[in-house]
């Protein structure tokens, strides 16, 4: 198993970024929550992933930049339960979405949680768009 976070598995692109609040889907598992969209199918890209924390709950940039790195470090441990079971490439972000100080246990927890949701979640929207099509 690979348990890397190179540069090429980071979402860095402003647009794509944009693209991601304008058009993107959502799945929650408080704290967490997670903004997906679909890769275009003519890219080549693989599966980017960005993280994020507010300024509104936490003032100080040591306080962000902590839980940033609890993030990825998530992320990077349990990506397996996403690139496994994805077949398409998704530009994602990660926010963490409340003041509560969260140890990385619970964080860690909450992301699985996060993860087994949101890739039960795409499996089962193709089903369900072919029915509506049908």
């Amino acid at each position: 198993m690979n348990f890397k976070y190179p540069k090429n598995e980071r979402l860095k692109s402003k647009t794509t970024i944009g693209l991601l609040f304008s058009e993107g889907k959502s799945v929650s598992k408080y704290p967490l929550r997670l903004v997906y969209r679909q890769a275009e199918e003519n890219s080549e890209e693989q599966t980017k992933i960005g993280v994020s924390v507010s300024k509104k709950y936490f003032k100080k940039a040591v306080d962000r930049n902590y839980f940033k790195r609890v993030l990825r470090e998530t992320y990077r441990l349990n990506k397996h339960l996403l690139l496994d079971n994805l077949d398409q490439s998704y530009s994602i972000m990660l926010f963490y979405q409340t003041k509560d100080r969260l140890s990385y246990e619970e964080i860690n927890t909450k992301t699985i949680q996060l993860f087994e949701k949101f890739t039960a979640q795409i499996n089962k929207t193709p089903d369900s768009e072919q029915k509506t099509e049908l």
